[in-house]
Protein backbone atom coordinates (compact mmCIF):
# COMPACT_ATOMS: atom_id res chain seq x y z
CA UNK A 1 0.00 0.00 0.00
CA UNK A 2 1.42 3.44 -0.95
CA UNK A 3 1.88 6.39 1.41
CA UNK A 4 -1.03 8.14 -0.28
CA UNK A 5 -3.33 5.16 0.20
CA UNK A 6 -2.24 4.79 3.83
CA UNK A 7 -2.84 8.48 4.40
CA UNK A 8 -6.29 8.39 2.83
CA UNK A 9 -7.18 5.30 4.87
CA UNK A 10 -6.12 7.09 8.04
CA UNK A 11 -8.10 10.16 6.99
CA UNK A 12 -11.24 8.10 6.41
CA UNK A 13 -10.81 6.45 9.81
CA UNK A 14 -10.49 9.81 11.53
CA UNK A 15 -13.56 11.12 9.71
CA UNK A 16 -15.60 8.18 10.98
CA UNK A 17 -14.26 8.74 14.47
CA UNK A 18 -15.08 12.44 14.28
CA UNK A 19 -18.69 11.83 13.33
CA UNK A 20 -19.09 9.17 16.00
CA UNK A 21 -17.51 11.35 18.66
CA UNK A 22 -19.65 14.31 17.70
CA UNK A 23 -22.86 12.32 18.20
CA UNK A 24 -21.65 11.02 21.54
CA UNK A 25 -20.57 14.42 22.85
CA UNK A 26 -23.53 16.59 21.91
CA UNK A 27 -24.53 16.82 25.56
CA UNK A 28 -21.15 18.14 26.63
CA UNK A 29 -20.38 21.87 26.89
CA UNK A 30 -19.94 23.50 23.50
CA UNK A 31 -16.44 24.69 24.24
CA UNK A 32 -15.29 21.12 24.98
CA UNK A 33 -16.76 19.84 21.72
CA UNK A 34 -15.19 22.67 19.74
CA UNK A 35 -11.80 22.04 21.32
CA UNK A 36 -12.01 18.33 20.52
CA UNK A 37 -13.10 19.05 16.96
CA UNK A 38 -10.26 21.49 16.43
CA UNK A 39 -7.69 19.00 17.64
CA UNK A 40 -8.94 16.27 15.30
CA UNK A 41 -9.07 18.64 12.34
CA UNK A 42 -5.48 19.64 12.96
CA UNK A 43 -4.40 16.02 13.19
CA UNK A 44 -6.16 15.31 9.90
CA UNK A 45 -4.41 18.31 8.38
CA UNK A 46 -1.39 16.31 9.12
CA UNK A 47 1.82 15.77 10.65
CA UNK A 48 1.52 13.82 7.37
CA UNK A 49 3.49 14.25 4.20
CA UNK A 50 1.58 16.06 1.49
CA UNK A 51 1.38 12.70 -0.26
CA UNK A 52 -1.88 12.44 1.65
CA UNK A 53 -3.03 15.89 0.59
CA UNK A 54 -3.99 14.93 -2.94
CA UNK A 55 -7.10 13.10 -1.74
CA UNK A 56 -7.75 15.26 1.30
CA UNK A 57 -11.19 16.65 1.93
CA UNK A 58 -12.60 18.88 4.64
CA UNK A 59 -13.94 17.13 7.71
CA UNK A 60 -17.30 18.33 8.83
CA UNK A 61 -19.60 17.49 11.72
CA UNK A 62 -23.11 18.40 12.80
CA UNK A 63 -23.28 21.71 14.63
CA UNK A 64 -23.56 20.85 18.35
CA UNK A 65 -25.59 24.01 18.85
CA UNK A 66 -28.42 22.39 16.87
CA UNK A 67 -28.77 19.48 19.28
CA UNK A 68 -30.82 19.11 22.43
CA UNK A 69 -28.95 18.23 25.60
CA UNK A 70 -31.93 16.29 26.91
CA UNK A 71 -32.04 13.94 23.94
CA UNK A 72 -28.52 12.52 24.38
CA UNK A 73 -27.25 10.88 27.58
CA UNK A 74 -24.12 12.31 29.20
CA UNK A 75 -20.96 10.45 28.17
CA UNK A 76 -17.91 9.85 30.38
CA UNK A 77 -15.03 12.27 30.06
CA UNK A 78 -12.12 11.04 27.93
CA UNK A 79 -8.88 10.57 29.84
CA UNK A 80 -6.96 13.80 30.22
CA UNK A 81 -3.92 13.99 27.98
CA UNK A 82 -0.68 13.59 29.90
CA UNK A 83 2.80 14.75 28.88
CA UNK A 84 5.15 12.16 27.45
CA UNK A 85 7.67 10.91 29.99
CA UNK A 86 10.46 11.50 27.41
CA UNK A 87 12.12 8.29 28.50
CA UNK A 88 11.33 4.64 28.04
CA UNK A 89 9.68 2.65 30.82
CA UNK A 90 12.19 -0.14 30.09
CA UNK A 91 15.62 0.75 28.70
CA UNK A 92 16.70 -0.82 25.42
CA UNK A 93 19.70 -3.12 25.06
CA UNK A 94 23.05 -1.40 24.55
CA UNK A 95 22.69 -1.70 20.77
CA UNK A 96 19.86 -2.44 18.33
CA UNK A 97 19.40 -3.39 14.69
CA UNK A 98 17.65 -0.91 12.39
CA UNK A 99 15.94 -1.39 9.05
CA UNK A 100 15.50 1.27 6.36
CA UNK A 101 13.53 -0.34 3.50
CA UNK A 102 13.14 1.50 0.22
CA UNK A 103 10.01 -0.31 -1.01
CA UNK A 104 7.00 2.01 -1.36
CA UNK A 105 9.06 4.88 0.05
CA UNK A 106 8.83 7.12 -2.98
CA UNK A 107 11.57 8.88 -4.89
CA UNK A 108 14.75 9.76 -3.02
CA UNK A 109 15.38 13.50 -3.09
CA UNK A 110 18.91 14.89 -3.37
CA UNK A 111 20.25 11.41 -4.12
CA UNK A 112 19.68 10.38 -0.51
CA UNK A 113 20.66 6.85 0.52
CA UNK A 114 19.66 4.78 3.57
CA UNK A 115 22.06 4.81 6.53
CA UNK A 116 24.91 2.37 6.07
CA UNK A 117 24.97 1.53 9.77
CA UNK A 118 22.11 -0.84 10.55
CA UNK A 119 23.69 -3.24 13.06
CA UNK A 120 25.09 -2.36 16.46
CA UNK A 121 23.32 1.00 16.51
CA UNK A 122 23.96 2.51 19.97
CA UNK A 123 21.16 3.30 22.39
CA UNK A 124 23.14 5.53 24.73
CA UNK A 125 24.31 9.08 24.43
CA UNK A 126 23.13 12.01 22.36
CA UNK A 127 23.77 13.60 18.97
CA UNK A 128 23.86 17.40 18.73
CA UNK A 129 22.75 19.03 15.50
CA UNK A 130 22.35 22.75 14.84
CA UNK A 131 20.09 23.97 12.06
CA UNK A 132 21.51 27.26 10.83
CA UNK A 133 18.32 28.87 9.49
CA UNK A 134 17.45 32.18 7.87
CA UNK A 135 15.62 33.08 11.09
CA UNK A 136 18.42 32.08 13.45
CA UNK A 137 20.00 28.91 14.87
CA UNK A 138 17.95 25.95 16.08
CA UNK A 139 20.09 23.70 18.25
CA UNK A 140 18.83 20.17 18.84
CA UNK A 141 19.93 17.36 21.14
CA UNK A 142 18.87 13.98 19.78
CA UNK A 143 18.36 11.16 22.29
CA UNK A 144 19.52 7.70 21.25
CA UNK A 145 17.97 6.06 24.33
CA UNK A 146 14.39 6.66 23.17
CA UNK A 147 14.74 6.40 19.38
CA UNK A 148 18.13 5.02 18.27
CA UNK A 149 17.08 4.16 14.70
CA UNK A 150 15.50 7.59 14.22
CA UNK A 151 18.57 9.40 15.55
CA UNK A 152 20.77 7.21 13.35
CA UNK A 153 18.74 8.20 10.27
CA UNK A 154 18.54 11.93 11.02
CA UNK A 155 22.26 12.08 11.84
CA UNK A 156 23.03 10.30 8.56
CA UNK A 157 20.85 12.71 6.56
CA UNK A 158 22.38 15.75 8.24
CA UNK A 159 25.92 14.52 7.57
CA UNK A 160 24.92 13.87 3.94
CA UNK A 161 23.82 17.55 3.60
CA UNK A 162 20.29 16.39 2.84
CA UNK A 163 18.72 19.13 4.96
CA UNK A 164 20.94 21.93 3.65
CA UNK A 165 19.18 24.67 1.66
CA UNK A 166 15.69 23.35 2.45
CA UNK A 167 12.72 25.23 3.88
CA UNK A 168 10.52 24.46 6.85
CA UNK A 169 7.31 24.31 4.85
CA UNK A 170 4.61 24.34 7.53
CA UNK A 171 3.69 26.05 10.78
CA UNK A 172 0.55 25.35 12.81
CA UNK A 173 -0.70 27.88 15.34
CA UNK A 174 -3.97 26.35 16.57
CA UNK A 175 -4.64 23.00 18.26
CA UNK A 176 -1.01 21.97 17.90
CA UNK A 177 1.99 24.28 17.80
CA UNK A 178 4.63 22.97 15.46
CA UNK A 179 7.12 23.99 12.80
CA UNK A 180 7.57 21.17 10.27
CA UNK A 181 10.82 20.76 8.34
CA UNK A 182 12.85 18.14 6.50
CA UNK A 183 11.48 18.06 2.95
CA UNK A 184 13.92 19.44 0.35
CA UNK A 185 11.05 19.80 -2.14
CA UNK A 186 9.39 22.34 0.17
CA UNK A 187 5.99 20.82 -0.58
CA UNK A 188 5.59 18.42 2.33
CA UNK A 189 5.53 15.40 0.02
CA UNK A 190 9.25 14.71 -0.35
CA UNK A 191 11.41 12.15 1.39
CA UNK A 192 14.74 10.34 1.33
CA UNK A 193 13.55 7.23 -0.53
CA UNK A 194 13.60 5.01 2.55
CA UNK A 195 11.38 4.47 5.57
CA UNK A 196 11.73 3.17 9.10
CA UNK A 197 9.58 2.05 11.98
CA UNK A 198 8.06 4.15 14.74
CA UNK A 199 9.88 4.13 18.05
CA UNK A 200 8.98 5.77 21.39
CA UNK A 201 6.19 6.35 22.40
CA UNK A 202 4.42 4.29 19.74
CA UNK A 203 6.28 1.06 20.47
CA UNK A 204 5.40 1.32 24.17
CA UNK A 205 1.72 2.11 23.59
CA UNK A 206 -0.86 -0.66 23.61
CA UNK A 207 -3.02 -0.89 20.51
CA UNK A 208 -6.13 0.08 22.44
CA UNK A 209 -4.50 3.28 23.69
CA UNK A 210 -3.33 4.62 20.34
CA UNK A 211 -6.33 6.96 20.16
CA UNK A 212 -5.72 8.35 23.64
CA UNK A 213 -3.96 11.70 23.14
CA UNK A 214 -0.71 12.63 24.82
CA UNK A 215 1.13 15.91 25.14
CA UNK A 216 4.31 16.41 23.14
CA UNK A 217 5.84 19.05 25.42
CA UNK A 218 7.16 22.42 24.37
CA UNK A 219 10.73 22.05 23.18
CA UNK A 220 10.44 18.47 21.90
CA UNK A 221 11.15 17.10 18.44
CA UNK A 222 9.20 14.30 16.73
CA UNK A 223 9.02 12.63 13.33
CA UNK A 224 6.28 13.35 10.83
CA UNK A 225 4.83 10.36 9.01
CA UNK A 226 2.21 9.18 6.54
CA UNK A 227 0.98 6.35 8.77
CA UNK A 228 2.56 3.68 10.95
CA UNK A 229 6.23 2.97 10.23
CA UNK A 230 6.55 5.45 7.35
CA UNK A 231 9.11 7.77 8.91
CA UNK A 232 11.51 9.35 6.44
CA UNK A 233 13.16 12.76 6.79
CA UNK A 234 10.42 15.14 7.93
CA UNK A 235 10.21 16.19 11.56
CA UNK A 236 8.34 18.75 13.63
CA UNK A 237 9.50 21.12 16.35
CA UNK A 238 7.03 21.81 19.17
CA UNK A 239 7.29 25.49 20.13
CA UNK A 240 4.41 25.00 22.62
CA UNK A 241 2.75 21.90 24.10
CA UNK A 242 0.96 19.93 21.36
CA UNK A 243 -1.72 17.31 22.03
CA UNK A 244 -1.57 14.42 19.55
CA UNK A 245 -1.99 10.64 19.41
CA UNK A 246 1.19 8.77 20.46
CA UNK A 247 1.80 7.99 16.79
CA UNK A 248 4.83 10.21 16.25
CA UNK A 249 8.34 9.22 17.31
CA UNK A 250 9.84 11.56 19.89
CA UNK A 251 13.60 11.75 19.46
CA UNK A 252 15.04 14.86 21.04
CA UNK A 253 14.85 18.34 22.51
CA UNK A 254 15.41 21.86 21.26
CA UNK A 255 18.04 24.00 23.01
CA UNK A 256 17.62 27.47 24.47
CA UNK A 257 18.83 29.30 21.35
CA UNK A 258 16.57 27.19 19.21
CA UNK A 259 13.54 28.04 21.35
CA UNK A 260 14.29 31.75 20.96
CA UNK A 261 14.40 31.30 17.20
CA UNK A 262 11.16 29.29 17.22
CA UNK A 263 9.42 31.94 19.33
CA UNK A 264 10.35 34.55 16.73
CA UNK A 265 9.06 32.33 13.90
CA UNK A 266 5.85 31.53 15.78
CA UNK A 267 5.20 35.21 16.49
CA UNK A 268 5.10 35.88 12.75
CA UNK A 269 2.66 32.98 12.26
CA UNK A 270 1.57 31.53 8.94
CA UNK A 271 1.00 33.26 5.62
CA UNK A 272 -2.11 35.46 5.54
CA UNK A 273 -2.72 34.83 9.22
CA UNK A 274 -3.91 31.29 8.56
CA UNK A 275 -3.88 28.80 11.46
CA UNK A 276 -1.89 26.33 9.36
CA UNK A 277 0.34 26.83 6.34
CA UNK A 278 3.70 28.11 5.16
CA UNK A 279 5.47 30.41 7.65
CA UNK A 280 4.73 34.09 7.04
CA UNK A 281 8.45 34.67 6.61
CA UNK A 282 10.49 31.92 4.97
CA UNK A 283 12.41 29.62 7.29
CA UNK A 284 15.27 28.13 5.29
CA UNK A 285 17.74 25.64 6.72
CA UNK A 286 20.98 26.91 5.26
CA UNK A 287 23.10 24.25 6.93
CA UNK A 288 22.51 21.32 9.29
CA UNK A 289 25.68 20.75 11.24
CA UNK A 290 26.38 17.65 13.34
CA UNK A 291 28.49 18.79 16.30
Amino acid sequence: MSNKQRGQEALDKLERELKSRDRAEKARPLKVVVASLAAILVICGGIWYAATRGGEEDLKADDPANSSAESTPETPERPEAKPLALKRSTPLADTVSCSYPTENAGEALKDATPPEKTEGVPTTGTVNITLDTSQGPIDMELDRSVAPCTVNAVEHLAKSKYYDDSICHRITTQGIYVLQCGDPSGKGSGGPGFQFANEYPTDETEAGAMNVPVIYPKGTIAMANAGPDTNGSQFFLNYEDSTLPPAYTYFGKIGDEGMKTLAQIAEQGAENGAPDGAPAEEVRIQNAEVK
